[in-house]
């Protein structure tokens, strides 16, 4: 900007002012915003001990960094450890599990219809993985966004996938697990993208990225992103099982009646605000010791959190999404329902806020 000589001093002075304002809030924005150096989708961290762990896809393969804080994992050095070596495809959203002191990735790998769910294991995080084992789950159809989670000491694993061989919808299907590598029995569906709020965007209509956590009650979530990826009416939603619930029976569940974290203010739950720095957040990573869910934080303050978005003023589109830090806490006294299902009910217990 060039300024006129004739500008008085005392006007060069308050503009100077409201030019320095410009600039601080326009920081300050970045800084709540937590965009990272990566451009890059579907952050799946955990932490041990003082060690945070990320891994994503790498395209034809996947990497892991490890950093001291989840805002120095973009500098971080990227290990790759496994490559497609079999052609099998497209390699989607790995997550990285810990469990009895091993680690776990699982991940999609296909090409369209043929994607299905794989695992690698090695008792060090970034390096000595396995050869990829294809999870048999049931019935055998198109699977992505799986991952591993232990309730109540029963094993879980949760994906979202087609109930046949066309891709209609995207379902959250969950099954019990012998083993981290082995599932066990039926797969049983627990959401269906039906509500008017996670229907805006469709061909496909989409429940995906499913991730574990347990409330202040000992109930387990799952929180979800609806709606499609391509479009800024990504959201992340929640589901709850009831107090005693059985994971596998879908009436047990019940769902945010809108979004919780989102950037369109008419799919949001009544009394959640829209983002005001980011479009489409989704596919979220909960920051969890040991990536177990028995570390769930308590009610109180704010906790880590990962997840995907584009930033405000750039176009909506794949190749401009980064990688995210924010927080979350809980939210008590909220109530759920299926506004598209006659005579489900409700149930009252904890929400989640999220936070740029």
């Amino acid at each position: 900007m060039r300024l006129s000589r004739r500008l008085s001093g005392v006007a060069a002075f308050a503009l100077s002012v409201v030019l320095a304002a410009a600039m601080s809030l326009s920081s300050a924005e970045s800084a709540h915003a937590g965009q990272t150096g990566l451009r890059a989708a579907d952050p799946s961290v955990l932490r041990v001990g003082a060690t945070y762990i990320s891994v994503q896809s790498t395209g034809d393969g996947i990497a892991v960094r490890q950093a001291s804080s989840t805002d120095a994992l973009a500098s971080a050095p990227a290990r790759q450890v496994w490559s497609d070596s079999r052609g099998l495809g497209e390699v989607w959203a790995p997550e990285i599990v810990r469990d009895g002191g091993r680690y776990y990735i699982y991940f999609a790998a296909g090409r369209g219809a043929a994607h299905r769910m794989y695992v690698i294991s090695s008792a060090s995080p970034d390096s000595g993985y396995t050869a990829e084992t294809k999870l048999a789950l049931a019935d055998d159809k198109w699977a992505i966004d799986g991952t591993m989670f232990t309730f109540e000491g029963q094993r879980w694993f949760v994906w979202s996938g087609w109930a046949g061989d066309t891709d209609v919808e995207q379902n959250l299907y969950i099954t019990r697990m012998s083993s981290p590598t082995t599932p066990t029995g039926a797969r049983y569906v627990i959401s269906q993208p039906r509500e008017s709020w996670e229907r805006v965007v469709g061909n496909p209509f989409i429940n995906e990225a499913p991730e574990a956590i347990k409330d202040p009650n000992g109930q387990l979530h799952i929180v979800y992103s609806a709606n499609g990826s391509w479009s800024d009416q990504y959201c992340l939603a929640d589901l709850r099982l009831r107090s005693g619930g059985d994971p596998t029976y879908v009436w047990d569940w019940y769902k945010s009646n809108g979004c919780l974290f989102g950037s369109n203010r008419a799919t949001m739950m009544s009394g959640w605000d829209p983002t005001l720095y980011v479009d489409g957040p989704g596919h979220h990573s909960f920051v969890l010791l040991d990536g177990d869910i028995g570390t769930s934080p308590p009610a109180g303050p704010r906790f880590p959190l990962m997840f995907h978005a584009v930033a405000k003023g750039t176009p909506y589109s794949w190749a401009n999404r980064h990688w995210y830090t924010g927080t979350f806490s809980w939210w008590g006294d909220i109530t759920y329902g299926r506004a598209n299902v006659p005579g489900a009910g409700t149930s009252t217990g904890w929400s989640l806020k999220f936070f740029e």
